[in-house]
């Protein structure tokens, strides 16, 4: 697995794209957290809004991010044809996988870290100022408050979760442009359908969606108006993680290159 790992390695840090992809994640996340925290006002204490999830808000946007590199590092082989080169000196189909796999979500994961820690720091600075504050009864983001330390990890777990997603479809698409179709449906439009389902449908949405379900580990209030866990939420995305990771696998290894 080291010679996979080098050669992939190599690769990423030899192109533009994954680095900025990478620092985009980061900034884009501490970037709309921040916006999410200037908007969003309370100040008479009469919020429903979780503070948590206002901060780490940009989580949604910057996931798009994540997909993007995912792909780019798996199907942008096929594009131009350096995957035959890369099948050719590592045949072992599975393990190159698997360093990709490994080496996008390890850098997800750096980066979203910083993103997080980014957007826990901004939202402190500044929902005080918008009425979110102990008078009113609110707990702002905080890594030594249990819910938001939980909100914070899970975040960042989520983050890495989109990476393993979305390099089990590109490794199963291989085309770059259906490949981030794929992705973006997956993620996005269940939400949607949040908007104009019955109630009964919202709730299925929220229990098997990758996206909603996932997402419900940022939730610090009000738990019980959700119709599945914190943890059961991200349980049921790494499920869809690695349904992908584990066809993705199996067609590389099952058809030509």
């Amino acid at each position: 697995m080291r010679r996979e790992l080098h050669a992939e390695w190599t690769k990423m840090r030899t192109v533009a794209g994954p680095a900025w992809l990478l620092l985009g994640v980061a900034l884009l996340t501490v970037a709309v957290g921040a916006a999410a925290s200037a908007v969003m006002t309370c100040p008479f204490g009469q919020c429903s809004y979780d503070p948590a999830r206002i901060s780490l808000s940009g989580v949604q946007l910057s996931q798009a991010l994540v997909a993007l590199l995912a792909i780019a590092v798996v199907s942008g082989e096929y594009s131009t044809g350096l995957i035959q080169t890369t099948l050719t000196a590592m045949p072992t189909r599975g393990r190159v996988l698997a360093a990709k796999a490994i080496l996008v979500t390890g850098t997800t994961l750096a980066a979203g870290t910083a993103g997080v820690l980014g957007s826990i720091l901004a939202a402190r600075l500044i929902l005080p100022d918008t009425g979110y504050t102990f008078v009113h009864g609110y707990a702002l983001p905080s890594l030594t408050h249990g819910p938001s330390l939980r909100a914070a990890v899970g975040s960042v777990l989520y983050l890495g979760l989109i990476a393993l997603l979305s390099v089990g479809i590109a490794a199963a698409v291989r085309d770059t442009a259906a490949a981030t179709g794929s992705v973006l449906a997956v993620l996005y439009v269940p939400s949607l359908l949040v908007l104009i389902s019955n109630p009964d449908m919202k709730e299925w949405i929220f229990r098997l969606a990758p996206t909603n379900a996932g997402l419900t580990i940022q939730a610090t209030t009000d738990l019980a108006a959700f119709p599945i866990s914190p943890w059961g939420g991200l349980g049921v995305f790494a499920a869809w993680a690695t349904a992908a990771i584990a066809l993705g696998r199996w067609l590389l290894r099952h058809r030509d290159a």
